[in-house]
């Protein structure tokens, strides 16, 4: 029997009883999307690898429920914060506990990793953040000003502020240098559950239980935007990678917004309950839920997701916004600047010594009892193979280039329908690609749990010739079937050719039924000539200003910043731009520029386009300065 063709927009990934207790907290890994970390009233840190059946290593040591877990953003450390107010800090690569430090006088409830150096931040219940440095073992600062529990920690991309968003309704921002509270946002009307630093802009943004998002200019400091369609409580939300859009997590759906004005370009019904942490990874949104001991994984494909063009849902207090001007807006805003770990580390430490407010016994050297409680936390590997697979010592060289990375198969089914309630299904056997945090492919695994059905959002795709690309499906009543992916039918787009990529010359063409009817319609033809109108605004809008901001840093004479903010932007295309007039004058490469653009260089390397293969007398004096380092 032929499949249908129906392209599924969410799936169910695996379910997993997770604790021997109730599972109370849960965060995935942000930089990969492969790695999971679950605390549960059993005071155990279990460590996952999505799609994987088994725990690879479980962390002890905590003597109450585990209340907040946070990745740093390499995800080599976790830390773990108690409903006693404790926080233990593991070494996953090592399997060891690092620190134990002790302040707080009630449940932690918030926790982040400073970007570019040794610090951390909690929030608790108490109303307190503390800022610590783990290697001295110690809070350097303490926060105050909240009223009520601290429900999120952020650390803004340059590592120089920090929001915290609370209990009392309000979103506050420090400046971790001045050691002091820049602004207070206090629009929303119920706890603010969540809070998120825009990638690139002075942007911040912010859901609450009130069942609004919203948004925050940081250079005006004045909100900018207000989304009333949430039909429940926010519960998480996550800039797009590129800074495009944002996308907030609510029970049961997915919602994705624009703004200046307002707008939302998508809802996505997903089964997932209420959905307690995102993350992406190769064009894919890995979301998490919990139940009881029970963790669950879902999966949403972002290429079946709106996120520009036309508007579905858009309301300012319940007032239909006009359509926007442009699909990006129009505001330019500044971007962060990103520097040294060094430096910023030597500003926190000179603030902290003139300013810092620590309580007695906050700050103390190690003593014996901390070495005591250190002692009794273990990191018990449960899953070597998994382990050394997923936690390579760094060490260790790979001798053989990076393999591609692989996003999660859907399931294969003969009658999905739009409804998104969970039906009751027999246990689905499922060969699933082993990927570690790199994102590597280590070889396929198979496992088998009993899941809850979840019938996803059905979207039709148009039959197009395909390469084959297999992934085996298994279910105890019926054979394996084979589906096939879509991917490139020439391996390296040629620098000549006489035609464009991606189009086809008869798309634009009537479709006659006969001899005789050779003319389209003026309304057909347009139709066909606007197809993806709005996504090309958005992306040369997009590319338009990122050139602009690297710009006004070039005409400031600085190369090497303005290098900087080129690779910041996680853009290809803006480096290309950048490198192409660089190579004009090649006097200008020196040893610091090849240290930051060597990343980007490697993946560009990797290209399908001849024109980013092919070695200009530009680019070979490049790869001999860089043979230096």
């Amino acid at each position: 029997m032929a499949l249908t063709s129906t392209t599924i927009t969410s799936w169910k990934l695996q379910e997993i009883v997770a604790h021997s207790s109730n599972v109370s907290s849960l965060v995935l890994g942000k930089s990969s999307g492969r790695l999971l970390a679950t605390g549960g009233e059993d005071c155990r840190v279990n460590i996952w690898a999505v799609s994987k059946p088994n725990c690879i290593m479980s962390l002890t040591g905590h003597t109450s429920p585990v209340e907040c877990i946070q990745f740093n953003s390499s995800e080599e450390r976790v830390v773990a914060g108690s409903q006693s107010g404790s926080l233990r800090l593991w070494d996953l690569e090592a399997a060891k506990i690092l620190r134990t430090l002790m302040g707080h006088k009630a449940s932690i409830c918030s926790l982040d990793f400073h970007p570019m150096g040794e610090y951390l931040a909690s929030g608790s219940v108490d109303s307190n953040i503390k800022l610590w440095d783990v290697r001295r073992k110690g809070c350097v600062f303490r926060y105050k000003g909240h009223t009520q529990a601290v429900r999120c920690l952020a650390f803004s991309p340059d590592g120089k502020w920090l929001a915290s968003a609370s209990d009392d309704s309000t979103v506050k921002l420090w400046d971790l240098i001045a050691g002091k509270m820049i602004t207070e946002f206090t629009s929303h009307t119920s706890a603010v559950n969540a809070v998120q630093f825009h990638p690139n802009e002075y942007l911040l943004a912010t859901g609450s239980a009130d069942r609004t998002v919203k948004l925050w200019d940081l250079e005006k400091f004045n909100m900018i935007g207000s989304s009333e369609g949430e039909t429940g409580v926010v519960r998480s939300i996550l800039f797009n990678p590129d800074g495009s859009c944002l996308y907030s997590g609510s029970e049961n759906t997915l919602r994705v917004y624009g703004w200046e004005p307002d707008r939302c370009f998508d809802v996505v019904h997903v089964g997932w309950g209420k959905v307690s942490d995102l993350a992406i990874s190769n064009n894919q949104m890995i979301a998490v839920s919990y139940s009881q001991n029970n963790v669950s994984w879902y999966i949403v494909d972002l290429n079946r997701v709106k996120k520009s063009g036309s508007v579905i849902q858009g309301l300012i207090e319940d007032k239909p916004i006009p359509a926007p001007i442009s699909a990006m807006g129009t505001t330019l805003r500044r971007n962060y600047e990103r520097p040294t770990t060094s430096c910023t580390g030597q500003e926190m430490k000179q603030s902290s010594e003139a300013d810092r407010r620590s309580p007695e016994g906050e700050r103390r050297s190690p003593s014996s009892e901390d070495e005591k409680e250190d002692k009794e936390s273990s990191a018990e590997i449960t899953n070597p193979e998994d382990y050394k697979e997923i936690f390579q010592p760094h060490s260790v060289i790979s001798r053989t280039p990076p393999k591609i990375t692989e996003p999660f198969p859907a399931p294969l089914d003969h009658s999905f329908s739009e409804s998104v309630l969970e039906k009751p299904g027999p246990a689905v056997k499922i060969a699933t690609p082993v990927i570690d945090r790199a994102g590597q492919l280590k070889g396929p695994i198979t496992f088998s749990t009993p899941v809850q059905r979840v019938e996803p959002t059905v979207i039709a795709a148009a039959p197009r010739p395909v390469a084959v690309v297999t992934t085996s499906v298994t279910s105890p009543s019926r054979p394996v079937v084979t589906a096939t992916k879509p991917k490139p039918s020439i391996g390296i787009i040629l620098s000549t050719r006489n035609e464009p990529i991606g189009l086809t010359a008869g798309d634009f063409l009537s479709h006659a039924r006969n001899a005789n009817a050779g003319v389209m319609g003026d309304d057909e033809a347009l139709a066909q000539i606007r197809k993806g109108h709005d996504t090309m605004c958005v992306m040369l809008t997009s590319r338009y200003k990122n050139l602009d901001t690297v710009r006004s840093v070039w005409a400031s004479g600085d190369v090497k910043t303005s290098l900087d903010s080129a690779v910041s932007m996680n853009d290809l295309s803006i480096v290309v731009d950048i490198l192409n007039i660089i190579n004009l004058k090649p006097s200008l490469w020196k040893l610091d520029l090849c240290t930051s653009i060597l990343p980007q260089i490697e993946e560009l390397l990797q290209s399908k386009y001849e024109s980013l293969l092919n070695r200009n007398p530009c680019d070979q004096e490049f790869c001999v300065r860089t043979k230096v380092l």
